[in-house]
């Protein structure tokens, strides 16, 4: 949860107040940042944790849901359920061997 707190604190220092990391339209940093939202749902998912957070993590939550919500990058991240599978199938993997 530090290192979140800290990419929440980047946030804001980089967003000032805008809705992306590069202010009011998606850059790099969000588009990178953006392609580890279907890990981190499924690990909120698969422990019961709740990383990004309306209340603890208010920037990055409205963040992710903006990210979430953009035509542009929409269909590109991946489901949650899907990030599931693959992860539970990697441990079934790991296990066997």
């Amino acid at each position: 949860m530090e290192g979140i707190m800290l990419l929440e604190d980047a946030f804001a220092k980089c967003g000032k107040g805008k809705d992306f990391f590069g202010g009011d339209t998606i850059g790099y940093l969000d588009i990178i940042l953006g392609g580890f939202l279907g890990w981190l749902r499924a690990t909120e998912k698969m422990t019961d944790l709740k990383i990004l957070d309306a209340t603890k993590t208010p920037g990055l939550f409205g963040w992710a849901h903006r990210i979430d919500s953009n035509a542009a990058v929409k269909d590109v991240i991946p489901k949650t359920e899907k990030v599931v599978e693959l992860a539970k199938t990697f441990a079934a993997i790991a296990r066997a061997q």
